[in-house]
């Protein structure tokens, strides 16, 4: 499903891109959403290889302009994604890779961030989402932080911004920037 909603571009060319930070001070005891019919897992990925990881950063943010990860070196990204600091977790479906999360939690005790988590674009429509955002909250809360935050912008999916609330998350800040979409792609 590529981007269909390209935001209008400004006088420059760039596009106008809000990014909303959430937080969750407190864990929030709801019923969990049903776990998908199809068989599936979620298995954490020690120590990725740089290839894998560009895989899912692309596979699941290619429709929605995530690029940041893409700007950096194979020197710099290993660095990151084998910090102890990073734990990504990929949920399969039937064997296939159907999304992931990362999460970082250089800031405990204090916060546990969800620094990255989407559904690859073949599976967004099953319910995974909200399956796997919940089994994300649960990993994080077990480290016993203060706070879990996270956050999205105006190019994710639509259905993105709501959920994290439905979820719990509150807004606490926005930020107004403008991307490139010739060199951000």
């Amino acid at each position: 499903m590529p981007i269909k909603r390209p935001p209008e571009p400004t006088p420059s060319g760039k596009w106008p891109v809000t990014i909303t930070y959430l937080q969750m001070d407190e864990r929030v005891h709801t019923t969990p959403p049903p776990p998908p019919a199809a068989p599936h897992a979620i298995i954490r990925a020690e120590n990725p290889t740089v290839s894998f990881y560009r895989f899912l950063y692309d596979a699941v943010g290619r429709d929605w302009a995530w690029m940041d990860r893409k700007m950096l070196s194979d020197t710099e990204l290993e660095a990151i994604i084998t910090s102890p600091n990073t734990e990504i977790y990929v949920l399969y479906v039937r064997g296939v890779p159907a999304g992931y999360a990362e999460l970082n939690t250089a800031g405990l005790p204090e916060v546990v961030d969800i620094a990255y988590f989407g559904i690859m674009p073949e599976f967004i429509g099953m319910k995974l989402g909200p399956y796997f955002l919940n089994w994300a909250l649960e990993e994080a809360w077990v480290k016993e932080p203060g706070r879990v935050t996270v956050n999205t912008c105006t190019l994710d999916h639509p259905k993105a911004l709501p959920m994290y609330q439905r979820f719990g998350f509150q807004p606490v800040r926005q930020r107004e920037i403008e991307i490139d979409p010739v060199e951000d792609h």
